[in-house]
């Protein structure tokens, strides 16, 4: 069982961990040190409800209707789109990290919620990849992978939260922040064409 455990982690670090607007905002409000906790405790619980989904067999229910994943690679296309221009904006104007006023806790709830569940790559990796691969081990180690894959998940987003703002201090300087700007802006951008290329 802890080869299966160990197996749905792995698995679940490896789809996760690659830099998709998700990763980029937990990463952006980890070196702002602005509402930290929430974002990582709601990237976790997102994924767990999509993984644990998946495992239950909503995988199959997807892709049976590819015309929702329509409607949340256009939506999710438009606003990636809006956050790219919005970095692009922000790193014109130099300021350090701690600069700038802080926003709201119920924006960045529902930033985090949008760019968790606006994305249809979360859909294709989380519930039905992730599903598909658990289903593959019976009805009780299904489970156990399941598990290995939230474990990994929490494991990304805490680490990748705190280390961010731990390291705030250091990268607290306007060149530091327009960079981080510059990347997310590409990083989103890119993301939106991949998104209406489908």
């Amino acid at each position: 069982m802890w080869s299966i455990w160990g197996t749905g982690m792995m698995t679940g670090l490896a789809l996760i961990v690659a830099i998709g607007a998700q990763n980029a905002f937990v990463l952006r409000q980890g070196i702002r040190r602005e509402h930290v906790g929430v974002v990582v405790v709601l990237c976790m619980a997102g994924d767990a409800v999509l993984i644990l989904g998946g495992t239950a067999g909503i995988g199959a229910v997807v892709s049976r209707f590819p015309e929702a994943l329509d409607v949340l690679r256009w939506g999710g296309a438009a606003y990636l789109t809006w956050w790219g221009v919005r970095s692009f904006v922000s790193a014109l104007t130099p300021s350090s990290l701690t600069d700038g006023a802080a926003r709201s806790r119920g924006s960045v709830i529902t930033t985090t919620l949008a760019l968790t569940y606006l994305n249809p790559h979360v859909y294709l990796d989380t519930v039905v990849l992730l599903g598909g691969l658990a289903n593959q081990h019976g009805p009780g180690a299904r489970w156990v992978f399941a598990a290995g894959a939230v474990v990994g998940s929490v494991v990304w987003f805490s680490a990748l939260g705190y280390g961010a703002r731990a390291l705030s201090g250091v990268l607290d300087d306007p060149r530091t922040w327009r960079a981080v700007d510059l990347v997310i802006g590409v990083v989103m951008l890119v993301l939106a064409v991949g998104l209406v290329r489908g």
